[in-house]
């Protein structure tokens, strides 16, 4: 396997998307071509090519361009997809955060259920030492 990430190598589509991406997050930052060639070890005319699909970017290339970024790879390639942001069950209400769990595949469900009934047995013999404990 070479260092080369193609997408789909006969898909011409997912070159381009790779590209186009390459490009937007570059005009996002309002950067010029030349100043991320230079950052990412790349002559201006072979940075113009990737950027325009008419070469495929190496992962090391990738890697270098996320980092200067301060993204990640998957976040390069996928730049379109919307990607879930992180969930707060703090900021749901009991049925939300249930539905929530119940949305979990069986290894993760029971993972979580085994860390709330531990918890609510260290709670029960917490309360059951401190109400005897008080009582003596």
């Amino acid at each position: 396997m070479n260092n080369w990430l193609t997408l789909h190598r006969d898909s011409k589509h997912h070159t381009m998307s790779l590209a186009s991406n390459i490009k937007r997050l570059r005009e996002e930052k309002g950067i010029l071509q030349k100043e991320v060639a230079n950052e990412v070890g790349l002559g201006i005319s072979h940075y113009s090519k990737i950027e325009n699909g008419q070469r495929e970017a190496s992962v090391e290339l990738l890697d270098k361009l996320a980092k200067f970024y301060g993204i990640t790879i998957d976040q390069i390639v996928h730049m379109d997809t919307d990607v879930p942001k992180e969930i707060t069950l703090e900021d749901k209400s009991a049925t939300e955060q249930a539905r929530l769990i119940a949305e979990l595949d069986e290894k993760d469900k029971n993972i979580v259920f085994g860390m709330i009934e531990t918890m609510l047995t260290k709670k029960k013999f917490k309360d059951f030492f401190n109400k005897n404990v008080t009582a003596i």
